[in-house]
């Protein structure tokens, strides 16, 4: 039953499934001691023991040493055991080996049962702690299936299922079976089936920050830092930067030569628009760079409400404000100010009368 091959294709085992060997040989001598149970029909303590300097699988059966036998099965008198060998004493353990010739065809199914089940478990754990160390990353994914609007994918290299729900998806993308994406690992969870399932995103902030640490050097080596993303998937991203090096441009850092950084990223987001703005200290200077690509003639803060008013040209109005105010909604989600936009035109006169200070 067990040679030098047995051994062997454990080895390859362990290369395989990158699985320590002695995971494999615990596996296998609790299946072979399950499997021994149900043939011989016993609740005896059993131990099996496989050895690879011998190449030997042995089953031993051991009882507890004790005063009083109160269970036959797994205990053995003192006045029994010292007939066996006089130097027993009360806690020793006596055993016998019960090795059989040969196992019976439904002992080798229980074993394969118990074994596989066993690595199957240690697999999945594997994997799962593999992925946990994962959350915050950008991995590769393969779209699988998509149901009612859930999108099912195979995590590269893992074989585990990831999900992306519809709030995680970019609006406007769509997923075909085959499709090769890059997805952000939110985190892991156990259904209620007992498998193991990653929550994906490509719609999370987290996914656009880790695009641009990969693409950006500075970022990744912490010469530019990210202060604030707030987003609408496949609509406009808002990113405020910053270095502490004046001779660092932040921003010029993400945008890259002639834009190649920044338009690498925007292609991975669909064509989603990114602003990056540079943070700074100074509301009304933050304020007026959040409404980007606008141009803000003068900004107004009210401190205790947290609320500004910002004048810009009449002809930049809708740019400031956006689509259905999406630019001015992120810019006041970046800068935790509201914002209020208003034409020139509604403030002109009072300006020019000096009722409003530059």
């Amino acid at each position: 039953m067990v040679n030098k091959d047995f051994f062997a294709a454990l080895d390859e085992l362990e290369k395989e499934k990158r699985i320590d060997k002695a995971v494999f040989i615990e596996s296998l001598e609790a299946g072979l001691a399950s499997a021994y149970k149900r043939q011989v029909g016993e609740a005896r303590n059993v131990l099996v023991v496989l050895n690879e300097a011998k190449f030997s699988i042995n089953i031993y059966a051991y009882k507890t040493v004790v005063e009083t036998v109160e269970d036959p099965e797994k205990e053995i008198s003192l006045e029994d055991a010292k007939a066996i060998k006089s130097t027993y004493k009360v806690g020793d353990i006596v055993s016998e080996d019960i090795t059989p010739k040969d196992f019976s065809r439904i002992a080798a199914q229980t074993a394969k049962q118990v074994i596989t089940q066993r690595l199957n478990d240690h697999v999945k754990n594997m994997v799962l702690e593999e992925m946990n160390e994962k959350e915050g990353e950008i991995l590769t994914a393969i779209v699988r299936r998509v149901e009612n609007d859930t999108v099912y994918v195979e995590m590269t290299g893992s074989q585990l299922e990831g999900v992306m729900m519809p709030s995680d998806q970019i609006r406007g993308e769509k997923y075909n079976v085959g499709d090769v994406i890059n997805v952000y690992v939110k985190t892991t969870r156990t259904t209620t089936k007992g498998a193991t399932q990653v929550l994906v995103s490509r719609s999370n902030i987290g996914f656009v920050k880790r695009l641009f640490e990969h693409e950006v050097p500075e970022i990744k080596a912490g010469l530019v830092s990210i202060k604030h993303i707030v987003r609408e998937a496949g609509y406009r991203t808002k990113m405020a930067v910053f270095s502490e090096d004046p001779s660092i441009d932040a921003v010029g850092s993400c945008i890259g030569n002639k834009g190649m950084r920044i338009n690498s990223i925007v292609q991975q987001l669909g064509g989603e628009k990114i602003d990056v703005i540079g943070w700074c200290q100074d509301p009304l200077e933050y304020i007026s760079r959040a409404l980007s690509p606008a141009k803000v003639i003068m900004v107004q803060v009210n401190e205790n409400e947290k609320s500004a008013k910002v004048i810009v040209p009449d002809d930049k109005l809708s740019l400031a404000i956006g689509k259905a105010g999406q630019n001015v909604r992120l810019a006041a989600k970046l800068t935790g100010w509201k914002i209020d936009v208003k034409p020139y035109s509604t403030v002109a006169d009072k300006f020019n009368e000096g009722l409003i200070e530059e």
